[in-house]
C-alpha cells in the first residue's frame, strides 16, 4: 500500500476483477490478455473471481487501497461489487464483457470491450443513483440498471439456465420459452411519484424498474430514465392476451410502449409491492426466487462513484 509523507493512505491502485465465466464463459479467451494489459500498467492490479460470490469479496478486500475497483464481466458482475462499493469513495468502472452489458449504455461514455486498460486509470467519476430493494423478512440489496418481477424474473431465471445460447438471442429465446406458460400474477403496487401516489390491484403482465434504460441487450424498459436523476423509471404492462403481447415485444424495443393506454409509465421515488404468492425476482439480472410479502423498491440518489 502506497503511504504519503503524512502518513495517511493513498488510494492509487486500480483493481480490476476479471470474471472469465462471463457470457456464458466466453470471457474466458480475453482474459489472459486482459491481465497481461494490466500488468503492464504501473498503478494497476488484476484479480480473477473463481467462484459465485468471490467477485464482491476481491472488491472489499481492495477498498483501503483502490481508487476504483473494474468490474470486467457482465451486467451480473457489476451488480455484485456494486453492492460492496455503494456509499464509499471508490468508483466502480465497467468494462463490459457479458451478454448484454446493459448498464454502460445509459453511461455518457460507453466503455467497450476492447477499451484499453490504461483509459480506466485516467477516467474521470460521476455520482449516480442506485435503486435499493428491501424485501420483507428476506433481504436488503441495491441495483444499478434494473428491477423485475414475474415476467421479467422468469426471463432472467431462463437466461441463467441456458448455456447454449449466447449475446442478445438468449434473451429473445427465454422471452418466448418464459411466455409458452406464463399466467400475469396479481400485484398490489402503489407509485410514490413526485406529484399524486398511484395504486394498482390487479394482474399484471410485465413489471419492470429501471434506473438505466435498456434491458436484455435491445428491450428499452425505461426510455427516459436518467441515472443521475434522484428517481427510478417504473414500467407496468397490464393483462394481455399472449397473442397481443407479441406487439408489445417490438414496442418495447423501440420504446415506444410508454405510449400505449395499457401501460402505466412513471417516475417514481419508490414503490411498494405486494405479492400474495411467491415470484421471481430479477435486480440486473441476478436471480432471487420465491420472493413474497412485501417489498419496496426506492431510488437512492447520488450513491455511487461510477467511472464514465
Amino acid at each position: 500500500m502506497a503511504v504519503s509523507c503524512s502518513g495517511l493512505s493513498l488510494k492509487n491502485i486500480t483493481t480490476f476483477i476479471i470474471n472469465p465465466v462471463a457470457n456464458k464463459g466466453r470471457a474466458a479467451k480475453n482474459a489472459d490478455l486482459l491481465r497481461h494489459a494490466v500488468g503492464l500498467l504501473g498503478d494497476a492490479v488484476a484479480y480473477s473471481s473463481d467462484y459465485a460470490g468471490h467477485a464482491p469479496e476481491i472488491a472489499r478486500r481492495s477498498m483501503d487501497q483502490s481508487r476504483a475497483v473494474i468490474a470486467c464481466g457482465g451486467d451480473g458482475t457489476a451488480h455484485e461489487i456494486a453492492n460492496v462499493l455503494a456509499f464509499s469513495d471508490v468508483s466502480l468502472g465497467i468494462l463490459p464483457t457479458g451478454s448484454a452489458n446493459d448498464f454502460v449504455k445509459s453511461l455518457d461514455h460507453r466503455f467497450g470491450r476492447d477499451y484499453p486498460a490504461d483509459a480506466y486509470l485516467r477516467a474521470n467519476s460521476q455520482l449516480v443513483d442506485l435503486g435499493r430493494v428491501k424485501a420483507e423478512g428476506q433481504l436488503q440489496r441495491y441495483f444499478l440498471n434494473s428491477f423485475g418481477m414475474g415476467f421479467t424474473g422468469r426471463i432472467a431465471r431462463k437466461v441463467r439456465n441456458t448455456r447454449w445460447l449466447k449475446g442478445e438471442m438468449i434473451y429473445l429465446n427465454a422471452l418466448l420459452s418464459v411466455l409458452l406458460g406464463y399466467k400475469p400474477p396479481k400485484m398490489h403496487i402503489k407509485l410514490i411519484t413526485p406529484d399524486v401516489p398511484i395504486e394498482i390491484d390487479e394482474p399484471v403482465f410485465a413489471f419492470s424498474v429501471g434506473n438505466g434504460r435498456i434491458e436484455g441487450g435491445k428491450f428499452h424498459i425505461a426510455p427516459e430514465a436518467e441515472i443521475n436523476d434522484g428517481l427510478l423509471d417504473v414500467c407496468i404492462l397490464k393483462a394481455v392476451s399472449k397473442a397481443r403481447f407479441f406487439g408489445y415485444v417490438w414496442k418495447y424495443m423501440r420504446g415506444t410502449q410508454i405510449f400505449d393506454s395499457r401501460v402505466i409509465y412513471s417516475k417514481v421515488h419508490a414503490i411498494e409491492l405486494d405479492l400474495q404468492e411467491p415470484e421471481v425476482m430479477h435486480m440486473d439480472g441476478e436471480v432471487f426466487e420465491g420472493i413474497c410479502g412485501k417489498i419496496r423498491i426506492e431510488a437512492v440518489p447520488a450513491s455511487i462513484k461510477v467511472l464514465c
